[in-house]
C-alpha cells in the first residue's frame, strides 16, 4: 500500500492507495514499459480537494501532476484580479508541460475543479532527467502539449466568433470528457470564469439549452441529458483537440 497526500485546504492526510491500483491516466498508460519505467520510481499519489490552486502564475515549476480523476482548470488573470479559464485539463494529461517546452515557471493558475482531483506527483528534476534519457518519452509530452494549445486557441476563436450558447454548450462537453459521471458540479462562478459574461446571461443561456434537452440545471450542477444534442449545439467548437489527441496516442502506439 502506498499513501495519498491531501492538500485539501491547506491540511495534508494521508489516505491508503493499493500499490497494484490501474494507472488512471492515459497518457502515462500511452507510454512504452521503458519510458514508463523511468518514471515510475518517482510517481508519488496526491489528491487535491475542489478549489485547491495546483500551480500558481509566475512560480516555479517543482513538480509535475498526472491526473488520473478530476479536472484542473487553467486560469489566465489581468491585473484587475479577474480570472478566466483557458483551457482544461483531465486524466489525458498533466500539469507541468512547460517544463518540456524550456520553461521552469507557471504562465497560469491551475486550480481543481468540479470534483475531487486524483493525481501521481513527480519531481521536476525527476521529469526532466527522464525526458533527457528518451526521446520518446519527451515526444509523447510534448504531443500532449501541443493538444493543449490547440485547445486554448479554440478557446480564443470560439470566444471572438461564437453565441454564449455555443460556448457554454462547448465548455459542458470539456467538462463531461473528463468527469465521472453525467451530473457535472458547475456553479454560475464556474461559467463566468469560462465565458466572461455577467451571471443573468449564464442563467439565459442554461435556460437555452434546457429548452434543447441537452442538459439540465439544478442548484449548482449541470445534468447531461443529451450529448449529441450538446455536441450539434457546440458545432466547430468543439472536437478537433480531441480528434487531435487520439490520433497521436495512436502515432506512440505505433512505433
Amino acid at each position: 500500500m502506498s499513501t495519498i497526500v491531501s492538500f485539501a485546504r491547506g491540511a495534508a492526510v494521508a489516505t491508503p492507495r493499493r500499490d497494484d491500483a490501474p494507472l488512471g491516466n492515459r497518457l502515462l498508460t500511452s507510454l512504452s514499459p521503458e519510458d514508463f519505467g523511468l518514471l515510475a520510481p518517482h510517481l508519488e499519489p496526491v489528491s487535491f480537494a475542489v478549489g485547491d490552486c495546483i500551480t500558481r502564475a509566475g512560480d516555479p515549476i517543482d513538480s509535475v501532476c498526472f491526473l488520473e480523476q478530476g479536472i484542473a482548470g487553467v486560469l489566465d488573470s489581468l491585473d484587475d484580479d479577474r480570472r478566466y479559464a483557458v483551457g482544461l485539463v483531465g486524466a489525458e494529461g498533466f500539469i507541468g508541460w512547460p517544463l518540456v517546452m524550456g520553461d521552469d515557471r507557471s504562465p497560469y493558475d491551475v486550480t481543481m475543479r468540479a470534483e475531487r482531483g486524483q493525481a501521481l506527483r513527480m519531481p521536476a528534476e525527476a521529469l526532466l532527467a527522464a525526458v533527457d534519457q528518451s526521446p520518446t518519452l519527451r515526444l509523447t509530452l510534448l504531443r500532449f502539449a501541443h493538444v493543449f494549445m490547440v485547445q486554448m486557441g479554440r478557446t480564443v476563436v470560439s470566444s471572438l466568433a461564437h453565441s454564449i450558447e455555443r460556448r457554454m454548450a462547448r465548455w459542458i462537453l470539456l467538462y463531461h470528457d473528463r468527469v465521472q459521471a453525467d451530473e457535472i458540479c458547475m456553479t454560475h462562478e464556474e461559467f463566468r470564469l469560462m465565458l466572461g459574461v455577467r451571471r443573468s446571461s449564464v442563467t439565459d443561456a442554461l435556460h437555452r439549452l434546457e429548452e434543447e434537452h441537452a442538459i439540465r440545471a439544478v442548484r449548482a450542477k449541470v445534468l447531461v441529458h443529451d450529448r449529441t444534442k450538446l455536441m450539434a449545439l457546440a458545432g466547430d467548437t468543439y472536437g478537433q483537440p480531441e480528434q487531435d489527441y487520439v490520433r497521436l496516442l495512436q502515432m506512440d502506439r505505433r512505433r
